[in-house]
């Protein structure tokens, strides 16, 4: 069976998708969490949080909750960059902490790692402001049907 190719979206296209789409999403978790978009192109996204004592466990370092939910979300607005108007869901998220994290602006990376026309592979990792890497992994999202 061929599957036909993702049509590939402007920057300006992308951009104002995003944009329209982080205002939505200041009524979500997205805005509980308090997470900022700070750059994003096709390719790659940059999201920081202004990590606070609400975002600690009981014995003070970041919850790993909240660090699963940063890499979750920093993937996702990629993959929707990567196939604006296309929902997607994610199928798979694989996290592994390498370092505690505390109070202190964080900063989630990710990059597009593989994708088909279906389901998009995106790797991330978040750093305390210094570049300590505290949490990296992975994660697979399908692009559900129209």
């Amino acid at each position: 069976m061929d599957e036909k190719a993702a049509p590939v979206p402007t920057q300006a296209e992308v951009k104002a998708y995003i944009q329209q789409m982080e205002q939505k999403a200041q009524e979500t978790f997205w805005g509980a969490l308090g997470l900022r978009l700070e750059e994003l192109d096709a390719n790659e996204v940059t999201v920081s949080l202004q990590a606070e004592q609400r975002h600690l466990n009981l014995i003070g370092i970041v919850h790993g909750g909240v660090l699963s939910s940063m890499l979750d979300n920093a993937m996702g607005v990629l993959v929707m960059a990567a196939r604006p108007h296309q929902n997607s869901v994610t199928t798979n998220l694989n996290v592994h902490f390498v370092a505690p994290l505390k109070v202190g602006r964080l900063i989630v990376t990710a990059r597009i790692l593989h994708k088909s026309n279906t389901i998009l592979t995106v790797y991330g990792e978040v750093r305390d402001e210094s570049g300590v890497l505290g949490t990296m992994g992975t994660g697979s999202f399908r692009i559900l049907a129209s």
